[in-house]
């Protein structure tokens, strides 16, 4: 039986390219790995940030939706990004440059059973910076021009929160479909690992009744958990299949394969091969520097790229 790896990327959704790309490359340090569009619509922008390479599980994914609204917070939604940083030494340098750049943050304390410092992007967006346990990331490649000091430097992701109605809907799908091991459990939380005592494939599951949120910036479109390849791929949409969930089945999105499907209270997964990864058509050295098309769409530059409004560097 195959075993999810953890996280492979999580996607959001941002009313502008620019200040975007200016806070999680300027503020945050990442990497813009890729600068490219919405595959399904090419008129908008969709940007990922990474490490060195943008190795799964270090991805954080926004289109560009200029006319999206605010987000109303509710249930049945994905709630929270966890980021992972090396010690508590670390949240104090975080905590201190947050202040510097007036960055909307609480004060260091622990979620999920490790110490943290929780964080909003200028849209609203919740994250929490969390300590690794003090070993590094094994897929976390650091990256050296990084506005940030290696010492320092966010590893990707951790615990990724997930509010929902039915906690029990929810737990059972992660476990007896994909093999999630249940680490800690109360009557309104639970806390879910795809590798025991591993954060990377972590999912703080919390149960909330009332309205359902309705997106706008700043808000989580789906979570992608991570496969090796097409075989596993496969394997997957068959299992998603049998439990009666509607699967988009396989669609190549050309820097990995993946499919889509939704949970019974409507949270939405996708689940990504690793490869073949953000260097198929670009040189390490210059990843997310200009606009990357798959091949598919690459008779439609011109159209695509009048359509779009530069990201000016920073």
């Amino acid at each position: 039986m195959y075993t999810i790896s953890g996280h492979h990327h999580i996607s959001m959704m941002t009313k502008n390219a620019k200040e975007n790309n200016l806070f999680y490359r300027t503020i945050l340090g990442l990497r813009r790995v890729k600068m490219t569009v919405n595959q399904d619509d090419p008129s908008m922008y969709h940007l990922f940030y990474g490490d060195r390479t943008g190795s799964p599980g270090t991805e954080l994914s926004f289109f560009e939706m200029p006319l999206i609204g605010h987000t109303y917070r509710g249930t049945n939604a994905i709630t929270q990004i966890g980021l992972l940083v090396p010690s508590i030494e670390s949240l104090s340098y975080w905590k201190n440059r947050f202040e510097h750049f007036k960055v909307n943050h609480g004060e260091i304390t622990t979620y999920a059973n490790r110490p943290a410092l929780h964080f909003e992007d200028k849209e609203g967006l919740r994250m929490v910076l969390l300590v690794s346990d003090g070993k590094k990331v094994a897929h976390w490649e650091t990256w050296e021009h990084s506005s940030v000091p290696k010492a320092h430097q966010i590893q990707g992701m951790g615990s990724v929160e997930i509010t929902v109605r039915h906690l029990d809907k929810l737990t059972h799908t992660l476990k007896e479909i994909f093999g999630y091991i249940e680490v800690s459990r109360t009557e309104d939380e639970a806390i879910l690992q795809s590798i025991n005592g591993e954060v990377f494939g972590e999912i703080v599951a919390k149960s909330l009744d009332g309205p359902l949120e309705k997106p706008g910036r700043g808000s989580i479109h789906h979570l992608a958990i991570r496969v090796r390849d097409d075989k596993e791929l496969a394997y997957w949409d068959e299992q998603v299949r049998k439990k009666k969930f509607y699967s988009t089945g396989i669609i190549d999105r050309y820097y990995f394969k993946s499919l889509y499907f939704r949970e019974s209270n409507g949270i939405l997964f996708e689940i990504a091969t690793d490869g073949p990864g953000f260097t198929i058509d670009g040189d390490v050295e210059t990843l997310g520097e200009q606009l990357d098309l798959p091949p598919f769409l690459e008779e439609r530059r011109d159209e695509i790229e009048a359509k779009l409004k530069p990201i000016e560097e920073n």
